[in-house]
């Protein structure tokens, strides 16, 4: 970190305004020759920026200057906020980079402010989730994560475990000193104290995961259901291909969809069923992989039929699904009796449709009840990617193990009490290879 880096904060392009931010030792140098008379210190300051070379005028533009560390990376740090033509924002740049500083990667201001501790791994990861936000739920995970809501969780847990590390360990550091015998003992309280709650947490239904990527509902059921039209009336737009020909979806259609601030991803599947068509049969075998991933399928069945086709996408169903019968107002058919017996008896809701009458309406507002109560939670969510989820579940292993071998003596249990610490410490980035860092930052965009 010991090079000054730049790069634009805007999107490239014609604006009224673009921002490019500095930071690194030179940016108090770097400054004074651009405009001469320094700023007070994260104060708007209007300048005329120059040509380090020529001494040519490049912009007048307000520059603010943040010495370290009470900056945002934690060192000198300066904006410029220029005007928003490309030929002034490339006559600044060339600029920059005659003065020998480098253009900052994908996340390398943000790196910088976790390395100089102004945020932890967690908080820095909430800085993405915020640029990236599309929906109000993810803005707010992401603001309450930023805020510490992840790292505190964490932090609580850490402190839990630490406690029973020093009672494992006062009986290995001093056994001959007054120390009572079923010392080690005390710990197990609090230990399955916390693994009863870290299990909770990581039976919370991926409630972080699935606010910060999307929702994924699978629409399935057999040809000619009415899959596509379910589709297109949830969406209010012609985004599926409606014909009466059996099989005309063979691909994955995924289109977003946002309900009560919250994001999903709604997929139109191929119909399932035997076929001898190469092609179909990979549009049934993805539409399978895709209705296990999703959180929520809704089971889309011709209730008018009398085919027995309902019971091939029965086998991808399960108790917290929904089974629609279309076509309730014709009257239910075989298919539409079996199905919906079938569907209550495997604990599956059952509601009837009519999309020739705007049933979309009915199955938008279910949807909508659905994914409120399955997001919404008191608690901050105890992970919010992947990664969390897979640290948090080394931990549990680990305070498992230890308890389990608590009988066996304190030496071992307080190894895999360390262990389950530290597991809970990658999440936070208190200990993280660098490969690790390296993947989380890489995901960001250049200039944060």
């Amino acid at each position: 970190m010991s090079d000054t880096i730049y790069a634009p904060a805007t999107a490239p392009g014609r604006s009224a305004v673009a921002v490019l931010r500095l930071s690194g030792p030179r940016t108090r140098e770097v400054l004074r020759q651009l405009i001469g008379i320094m700023p007070e210190p994260r104060r708007a300051s209007l300048r005329r920026l120059r040509d380090p070379a020529t001494g040519g005028v490049l912009d007048d533009g307000l520059v603010l200057w943040f010495p370290g560390p009470a900056s945002y990376t934690g060192e000198d740090s300066a904006e410029l906020h220029l005007h928003g033509g490309m030929a002034v924002v490339e006559g600044v740049l060339d600029g920059l980079d005659r003065l020998g500083l480098r253009m900052a990667e994908p996340g390398e201001f943000t790196r910088r402010a976790f390395q100089n501790q102004r945020m932890d791994l967690a908080q820095a990861e909430a800085v993405a989730d915020l640029v990236d936000a599309e929906t109000a739920a993810q803005r707010q995970q992401a603001l309450d994560q930023l805020a510490g809501g992840l790292s505190q969780r964490y932090g609580r847990w850490r402190d839990q475990l630490l406690g029973a590390l020093a009672m494992l360990e006062a009986g290995i550091d001093f056994p001959d000193e007054e120390v009572p015998e079923a010392v080690a003992n005390m710990a197990r309280p609090p230990l399955e104290r916390l693994l009863v709650e870290v299990r909770l947490a990581l039976d919370d239904g991926k409630r972080g995961e699935r606010i910060r990527d999307g929702y994924r509902v699978a629409v399935i059921g057999a040809p000619n259901a009415g899959k596509s039209s379910l589709i297109n009336g949830l969406l209010g737009r012609d985004a599926a291909i409606v014909t009466d020909i059996a099989g005309t979806t063979r691909d994955i259609i995924e289109a977003p969809l946002v309900l009560a601030g919250f994001k999903l991803l709604i997929a139109d599947t191929a119909g399932i069923r035997q076929s001898d068509d190469q092609i179909e049969q990979e549009g049934v075998r993805r539409a399978q992989v895709w209705a296990q991933d999703a959180a929520l399928r809704l089971w889309l069945v011709d209730g008018a039929a009398a085919s027995g086709d309902w019971a091939l996408a029965k086998d991808l169903v399960g108790p917290d699904d929904v089974c629609l019968i279309n076509k309730s107002d014709l009257g239910l058919s075989a298919d539409g009796v079996a199905a919906e017996a079938w569907a209550r008896a495997h604990g599956l809701a059952v509601q009837p449709v009519s999309l020739s009458r705007d049933g979309a309406d009915a199955v938008l507002l279910d949807l909508t009840e659905r994914v409120t109560a399955a997001l919404s939670g008191a608690d901050f969510p105890a992970a919010t990617r992947r990664r969390h989820a897979v640290h948090l579940s080394e931990a549990a292993g680990h305070i498992e193990r230890a308890l389990g071998v608590l009988v066996l003596g304190s030496e071992l249990a307080a190894e895999d009490a360390r262990l389950a610490a530290r597991a809970l410490e990658r999440v936070t980035g208190k200990i993280d290879p660098e490969d690790v860092l390296g993947a989380v930052f890489s995901t960001f965009c250049i200039g944060k």
